[in-house]
């Protein structure tokens, strides 16, 4: 099963965290722990992340499968929050086993293939010489002559094991399989829970092109942004997502 935390009482509510693309649970610790007054939250570190095993495969029915198992253990039906790659593979579970879900939360990202490529923070992380690297400070140096940007370096940087010299991402898995996480699958299925696309109002990830697509799957989705956030938007406002979060699974 996947590594997990839990924060709040075991009897309390379950909300699964789902984090996105070279994340882990414990980029989603603080909201956690804010939502645990009110929620068993529970941060899961996907496959090919974080203490999570490695797999040769990483497609959103193997994502969504590794999130039915925790849900099943921690005991049927979850709330689910979903970001990035992490809600893709969300969308995925809830309309595959619509029974593990009570509440879905969609975290700027739509059920459609994007053209953008995540390859160059693969090459920038391979490219960091690990024997180099003593602390998180000398992989962060050796990132930003790579060309990453200080927030994104913060982020990677919580995915190395310094001690052991290594990334606590399957980088190789993860590159071969690009196509699949950039993409979507065809599902039969439906979700008819309610369901929340948050989006960060100054990204561009879910337009209203995708609406037709999102009703599809969802049809009683309802959407919501917050202002001046970007893509990473439970990082960039997370008083307002946090809030967002625990009244929609509160209504």
């Amino acid at each position: 099963m996947l590594a997990h935390s839990e924060f709040g009482a075991p009897d309390a509510p379950p909300v699964l965290i789902v984090h996105g693309l070279y994340g882990s649970g414990r980029n989603w610790g603080v909201i956690a722990k804010r939502l645990s007054d009110r929620f068993r939250a529970i941060t899961v570190d996907l496959r090919n992340h974080g203490l999570s095993d490695w797999q040769d495969t990483h497609s959103y029915h193997d994502l969504a499968g590794d999130l039915a198992e925790v849900i099943e253990a921690i005991g049927a039906p979850a709330h689910v929050v979903g970001h990035s790659m992490g809600g893709k593979a969300a969308m995925v579970l809830a309309a595959t086993r619509p029974a593990l879900i009570d509440r879905l939360l969609v975290a700027d990202i739509a059920p459609v293939t994007y053209s953008h490529s995540q390859m160059e923070f693969i090459t920038a992380m391979r490219a960091v010489d690990l024997t180099r690297v003593t602390r998180r400070a000398d992989a962060d140096a050796l990132l930003a002559e790579q060309g990453v940007e200080a927030a994104l370096r913060s982020f990677f940087t919580q995915s190395l094991d310094v001690a052991k010299q290594r990334w606590r991402l399957n980088l190789d898995v993860l590159a071969a399989e690009m196509d699949k996480i950039l993409g979507f699958p065809d599902i039969d299925g439906t979700f008819d829970g309610p369901t929340l696309f948050l989006s960060g109002g100054a990204s561009d990830y879910v337009s209203g092109d995708h609406r037709p697509a999102i009703k599809a799957l969802f049809p009683n989705a309802r959407f919501a942004k917050l202002p001046g956030a970007g893509h990473w938007l439970h990082a960039e406002k997370p008083r307002d997502f946090e809030a967002t979060v625990r009244s929609f699974l509160t209504a």
